[in-house]
């Protein structure tokens, strides 16, 4: 029976090549010479050292670019409030990997509310959708595809 995975994961050596270009180019702007601003990988988590609000700005902006160009999407980030103490200011960014049961319960029932021939089912991370038509499973990726979720999708596993 033709089935599909529906999953949400970050290419963790992509990102930390963005970060590393980040790095690079914030050494060599002017406005940070001599700031002591800087990236750090650990993990999942981006953690940005500036001296003041307004550098962590730019430095996620920055970060943003290069993720950009490096075709890893930025909906796939959480940013959690900068912490500004005295003459620092750190902020982390957290990856987001998986599905997590809350949005694989709406994709569950996305799919179940359009009635297509086609069942989902949650397994850990990732939704497993199987279906008798391998153009059954078209249709639903391209819905799932123009749903609105506030993390982004990607289609694994595609077996006819």
């Amino acid at each position: 029976m033709p089935s599909f995975d529906v999953i949400s994961e970050v290419d963790l050596h992509e990102v930390a090549n963005a970060v590393d270009q980040a790095s690079r180019e914030v050494n060599t702007r002017f406005d940070f010479k001599g700031s002591g601003a800087k990236y750090e990988l650990a993990e999942s988590v981006i953690t940005l050292t500036a001296e003041s609000d307004f550098q962590l700005q730019q430095m996620m902006d920055i970060l943003h670019l290069k993720l950009a160009k490096r075709n890893v999407d930025i909906a796939s980030l959480k940013a959690d409030d900068p912490q500004i103490t005295g003459k620092q200011a750190k902020q982390t960014v957290t990856l987001i990997q998986g599905i997590d049961t809350t949005l694989a319960k709406k994709i569950v029932k996305l799919v179940k509310d359009r009635k297509m021939k086609v069942q989902a089912a949650i397994n850990a991370d990732k939704v497993r959708v199987t279906g008798k038509k391998r153009d059954d499973l078209q249709e639903c990726m391209a819905m799932l595809r123009a749903g609105e979720f506030e993390q982004p999708l990607q289609f694994d596993n595609f077996r006819d």
